[in-house]
């Protein structure tokens, strides 16, 4: 039977909380000071601790500091001093989760449900690192380069809190696949993984995507619609190009983050909601914060845990161990036993692929319809550039201090002409899906012209 730590000073509120989480199925022991709760620890290791932040002999987070690393102990918050930005500090220090008092019973029921049995996390981690040192993989990524390596550790650590997770990194190296890992290894991992581009979606109809709306509550709204957040309940939601959602709705979603509530649209109460987020951007999000496309407040609500994906050019080795992987997977899919040559291979190593794992996916499938992965010369990368050149894509130079709207404008249109009008392959270039491209398109109006020097 798991065992639970009360740390709480007010003795009423402490028997309240040791009647509640015994009701779950834990055993209990309660201290009331900091000196009271390291003896305990002393006696017995929990599974999880529910500490007040306010102790007459100190913090509550001091106690972080005396839990075995190794234990898999659960550590939450509980706090009367309801500031979202003590929880953030908490997280980032290394809570599980957080609550509030007066304490919510089906909240606290909701993070006990999560505090994994028999230490399951560590040991699914463990067998990922032991995945990793014989054939290079962790989970659904591919990859053994030290890059990869430091991305790894940080999932390890992050994976098994609450903490919400910022990813960022260029277009197509994988953020939604480090999101999916995240989730897999996190104590959510039976519950809904959701993914939005939030770039994908029409302007108009993103609030009621995200977040619902009632019958009859606007022309069209025939019935009762659940949005993302509450198809993800008790899961994670992933929120790819978080930079691109109207600002309007960036100040709906920070309060739904703060409250743990949602209201549909055109609903007169509230609906408790427990999802856990991983935002993504290819782009820099604090200059996306400078140039008002992201909401300050918001940006450092969801910067909890910042994890960067490195590019595949800076992930050396990685390139071949990711060819394999993905012709392995054709193979499943199509019942064929093909292989990649060597000499295809040593090619592959060579190219910059600035369109990253996405890039040397297509080129993997082309080669494979082509029936040219086992050859010493295949197809040419680009319809026409071999794959051994390494000559950059033309750039584009802009003065330093050009506003961040400005310079997407240049670089979309750039991009674009570059193309040759090919809207689905500029799309693909800038990591952006085809709709956001036309979104962009119409906001700069008919026929824009790059100004930027290209070289």
């Amino acid at each position: 039977m798991p065992h639970a730590l009360i740390v709480e000073d007010d003795v009423p509120a402490r028997e309240a909380l040791e009647g509640l989480v015994g009701t779950s199925g834990f055993t209990t022991a309660s201290a009331g000071t900091l000196r009271e709760a390291r003896i305990q620890l002393t006696r017995q290791q929990p599974d999880v601790i529910l500490t007040d932040l306010k102790l007459p002999d100190g913090s509550g987070m001091q106690l972080l500091e005396d839990i075995d690393a190794g234990a898999g102990t659960q550590f939450v918050l509980i706090t009367g001093y309801a500031s979202v930005e003590t929880a953030i500090q908490a997280l980032r220090r290394g809570a599980t989760d957080y609550l509030t008092k007066p304490v919510d019973f089906a909240r606290l029921q909701a993070v006990l449900a999560r505090v994994p049995r028999r230490n399951g996390g560590s040991v699914e981690i463990g067998r990922l690192r032991d995945e990793l040192k014989t054939s290079g993989r962790f989970g659904s990524l591919v990859g053994r380069s030290p890059a990869m390596q430091r991305v790894y550790d940080q999932i390890a650590r992050v994976a098994p809190t609450e903490a919400t997770v910022f990813l960022t990194g260029e277009s197509g190296t994988g953020k939604e696949l480090v999101a999916r890992t995240v989730h897999d290894l996190s104590r959510r991992r039976d519950q809904p993984f959701l993914a939005i581009n939030c770039g994908a979606i029409s302007p108009n109809l993103i609030e009621s995507e995200m977040f619902g709306h009632e019958r009859g509550s606007f022309t069209g709204a025939d019935r009762v619609h659940r949005g993302y957040f509450e198809q993800a309940n008790g899961g994670t939601l992933f929120l790819d190009e978080i930079t691109e959602m109207p600002l309007e709705l960036q100040v709906r979603l920070l309060r739904v983050l703060e409250t743990r509530q949602l209201m549909r649209i055109g609903m007169a109460l509230p609906i408790d909601i427990d999802v856990r987020i991983v935002a993504a951007t290819n782009r820099d999000p604090r200059a996306a914060v400078e140039a008002g496309k992201l909401r300050t407040d918001l940006f450092h609500r969801l910067h909890v845990f910042p994890i960067d994906i490195p590019p595949l050019r800076a992930r050396d080795g990685d390139v071949s161990l990711i060819a394999q992987a993905l012709v392995e997977q054709i193979n499943k899919e199509q019942g064929t036993r093909r292989t990649v040559s060597e000499e295809t291979l040593a090619q592959l190593e060579k190219h910059p692929w600035p369109g990253n794992v996405r890039e040397l996916r297509n080129y993997i499938q082309r080669l494979a319809i082509l029936g040219q992965l086992d050859t010493t010369n295949p197809a040419p990368l680009d319809g026409g550039r071999p794959a051994t050149s390494v000559s950059p894509t033309p750039s584009i130079v802009l003065p330093l201090g050009t506003p961040l709207n400005v310079a997407d404008r240049h670089l979309i249109v750039s991009t674009l002409q570059y193309c040759g009008g090919d809207k689905k392959r500029a799309a693909g270039m800038l990591g952006i899906c085809v709709k956001t491209l036309y979104n962009r398109l119409k906001e700069y109006g008919p026929h824009p012209e790059a100004t930027a020097r290209m070289q």
